[in-house]
């Protein structure tokens, strides 16, 4: 018997760490914006101001990129490597 590949598993989970007033951020929304709508993955922004342990780990590296639950990059987001991470785990 075979199984099929449950495409919702499939689907990387991709949050970008952010807060307000900061520059970096809003660059790096452009660019994940940008890379995850082209693929049709779903991504969402995460304000650290509303979770002090995301702040307080964070504090120096925001904005931050993670991809499943893993920091992938901070500060400037390279969408070369942020395709290459979402093409990865893709059929």
């Amino acid at each position: 018997m075979t199984t099929t590949p449950d495409p919702a598993a499939a689907v990387p989970d991709v949050a970008l760490l952010v807060k307000d007033g900061c520059h970096l951020c809003a660059d790096a929304i452009a660019v994940v914006d940008e890379v995850c709508t082209r693929l049709g993955v779903p991504w969402r922004a995460v304000d650290v101001a509303r979770d002090p342990v995301l702040a307080e780990r964070h504090a120096e590296e925001i904005p931050v990129l993670m991809v499943d639950g893993v920091q992938r990059d901070f500060w400037r987001i390279d969408p070369l490597r942020l395709e290459r991470l979402l093409a990865a785990g893709r059929p």
